[in-house]
């Protein structure tokens, strides 16, 4: 019973850390990009990788401890990387005048190197702790596995979420003010 207990209260503590992580990253990218919006194009990735570190644990062979939720948490500030990289490429181009249809596009061939480094590089960095057999090793493997496949996994998907989640943020924000130049249209005071 005490144990269990234990549990509860890490996972509590364990979730309420996520939390306070979530609102760092949101407000750390809402200053850099001074929107509210483009922060959730580049956190969309974070479940991804989450399901990434799920799925690393189904072909490891290993149930998820608490070492994995570590994992999982450090995960959700890594995965960001990629599509900060790629929202903030695509922004520069609009600054030059491109369309967002064109400037995501351009951003994917620009960043794409990029992109896939900022992933093989900490997946290649983990390997040798996936394969180590060492009874010392065995208690950081499934923080290694979360880290290693969430972050593999999640900038696969970046490539292709973060373009389509780009796309759809710039026709709601077309959306919105044609809304609103329709209803200014309506309150003014006809002559």
């Amino acid at each position: 019973e005490g144990r269990d207990q234990d549990s509860r209260e890490s996972m509590e503590s364990l979730f309420r850390g996520f939390g306070f992580a979530a609102m760092g990253i949101f407000l750390i990218l809402a200053t850099i990009f001074r929107s509210y919006a483009q922060p959730f194009v580049i956190m969309a990735t974070i479940p991804m990788g989450f399901v990434g570190a799920m799925i690393g644990h189904i072909i490891m062979g290993l149930n998820l401890s608490m070492m994995s939720m570590f994992g999982i948490v450090g995960l959700a500030g890594v995965v960001v990387n990629a599509s900060l990289v790629l929202v903030h490429a695509a922004n520069r181009f609009r600054k030059q005048g491109a369309d967002a249809h064109d400037a995501i596009i351009r951003a994917g061939a620009l960043r794409f190197r990029a992109v896939i480094l900022t992933s093989l590089t900490p997946f290649a960095g983990l390997t040798p702790m996936l394969l180590e057999r060492s009874l010392q090793a065995q208690f950081l493997i499934p923080m290694a596995i979360s880290l290693g496949f969430g972050v593999l996994f999640a900038t696969v998907i970046t490539l292709l979420l973060v373009p389509c989640s780009y796309m759809i943020l710039e026709d709601v924000l077309n959306l919105l003010g044609h809304l609103k130049g329709r209803l200014a249209g309506r309150e003014a005071p006809s002559l």
